[in-house]
């Protein structure tokens, strides 16, 4: 099974929809998820590829399927919590479920550009 990641995790439904409710919901969960860091990494989850799929359906709930960076992470707990508490405080969303998985496993070439930089590798 393949994985869509970073680059390709845009919402098609959203991305067809262009400026309507649903993609400015989708830009708010993004610009939302892109504040959160893992407590060890200075750098948010977004931009470590963390984040793995979001979908927003129409009735404005909303879907984040998301790694860690080791299944052993002491933050393990901490962060998809905080994803979900803070995607639901976005004015407009109904739900939210946050789906931790570990397929495909973490590696450090998930990582975008800017958190590559931003850690030393590059």
């Amino acid at each position: 099974m393949e994985f869509a990641v970073q680059e390709t995790i845009r919402n098609p439904i959203a991305d067809n929809l262009g400026t309507n409710q649903m993609g400015n919901l989708y830009d708010k969960v993004l610009e939302t998820i892109k504040t959160i860091y893992d407590p060890e990494i200075p750098v948010d989850i977004y931009e470590l590829g963390l984040i793995y799929e979001i979908n927003i359906f129409p009735v404005n709930s909303v879907y984040i399927r998301m790694t860690l960076t080791s299944p052993a992470c002491p933050s393990a707990e901490q962060i998809p919590a905080e994803v979900e508490q803070k995607v639901k405080a976005i004015e407009g969303v109904n739900d939210v479920k946050v789906e931790l998985t570990f397929e495909p496993p973490y590696t450090q070439d998930m990582m975008s550009e800017v958190a590559k930089l931003e850690l030393g590798f590059m």
